[in-house]
């Protein structure tokens, strides 16, 4: 980076208040957008989804035509990976001239990011496009960590089950009902295998709903903790799989798979992060217009994934504009349009065009303080990953 560049991005790290004017802010945007003129940002987003894929190619051909970024997705099965080579790169002392100029991100990943100084930021007040965030969203926290800055909401996510309301009218209500099903038709019912992401989530929500959200999921994990608050859920596992699809020796590779299996006639349930993805299922052709998506009666799991930029992206001002971009109305009201992504969306509704902007929403299940993941992924693994 540039050393008037390296200055700039200092002084765009402060929010628009403490720099002053709305004219210096406007220029310092405009600086950082001539700067991003024929950049290439590479992209790290999870790659499992043709819908997700599709939008970020149109969003990479948006960039192009109006700002000269060109927007590199670098397609990943677990975002894990990326932060494992960031931490490498900070050992090694590699501040510059980085591979990674931006990731999709939340929860465990990104407080490892934030604990081990990988994040450039504060930027996102620095945002033209910040204004329009709906501000009563807990954007200020990823899992329990503050953001403080260092990465900008991109959508809404829940997790929630399709199932084919012609084939199974009455879904399980709660994970007991699920159990109950699974003992009465056997193979019939899965989850994708942990540690990918839509898998983690099942069992995350399996285990606050068989501890009645215990205090303790709200706070750093210990070894004291997680022996006493996990026991009911390694007791249901055992039991659940015996019955699962193929006994629980395998398992979907992810939600594009369950929904495969789903549509194939396979299994009886499908799961997804995101309550729309029906939809944009049907209009692909992949599920039949007889699926629909619900949440277990106590909620849906929730969380709020985002955008960041690693401290030694080679293209931090092509992020910034991208990012930018990414949090228009017209990017979020096509994100959120029930045809293409479907995703929710972070800003206020009065903002929104088309399906995006009635997008309903469930009830929501707040996520576990981020260190239960790791430690939850392991001990799976440890008892099923073989």
């Amino acid at each position: 980076m540039k050393p008037v560049l390296a200055s700039l991005a200092k002084t765009i790290g402060l929010s628009a208040t403490l720099i002053g004017s709305t004219s210096v802010f406007a220029e310092n945007w405009k600086a950082i957008e001539d700067a991003a003129q024929g950049q290439t940002v590479y992209f790290h987003a999870w790659g499992g989804s043709q819908e997700i894929n599709q939008y970020i190619q149109w969003a990479g051909k948006q960039l192009q035509r109006d700002h000269g970024v060109t927007l590199k997705h670098v397609k990943i099965t677990d975002t894990a990976e990326t932060v494992t080579r960031l931490i490498a790169a900070k050992a090694v002392n590699k501040n510059e001239a980085g591979s990674v100029d931006m990731v999709w991100i939340n929860g465990e990943n990104f407080k490892s990011m934030k604990d081990n100084k990988l994040l450039f930021g504060p930027f996102t007040e620095t945002l033209p496009n910040w204004t329009y965030v709906d501000k009563t969203l807990p954007i200020d926290v990823d899992f329990s960590e503050p953001t403080e800055g260092l990465e900008a909401p991109w959508g809404v996510g829940q997790l929630v089950f399709i199932h084919d309301s012609e084939t199974l009218n009455n879904p399980p209500a709660n994970f007991s009902e699920m159990l109950s099903y699974a003992q009465a038709y056997p193979n019939r019912l899965s989850y994708p295998r942990p540690p990918e992401f839509h898998g983690t989530s099942f069992i995350k929500a399996l285990l606050i709903e068989l501890t009645n959200n215990d205090p303790a999921l709200s706070k750093p994990v210990t070894d004291e903790s997680f022996q006493k608050v996990t026991q009911p859920l390694w007791a249901y596992l055992d039991t659940f799989h015996r019955v699962a699809w193929r006994q629980g020796k395998q398992f979907p590779a992810g939600t594009a798979e369950s929904v495969q299996l789903l549509d194939d006639g396979q299994l009886d349930l499908a799961i997804t992060f995101n309550p729309n993805a029906v939809y944009s299922a049907q209009a692909s052709g992949k599920l039949a217009e007889s699926t629909k998506a619900y949440a277990l009666e106590t909620g849906a799991l929730s969380n709020i994934h985002f955008l960041a930029i690693p401290w030694n992206a080679s293209a931090k001002e092509g992020a910034q504009v991208a990012i930018n971009f990414l949090l228009s109305p017209r990017a979020q009201s096509r994100k959120g349009d029930l045809n293409v992504w479907g995703d929710p969306s972070v800003l206020s509704s009065q903002y929104l065009e088309g399906s995006a902007k009635n997008t309903p929403q469930f009830k929501s299940v707040s996520e576990p303080h981020p260190s239960w993941q790791a430690a939850l992924e392991k001990e799976w693994l440890k008892r099923y990953g073989s």
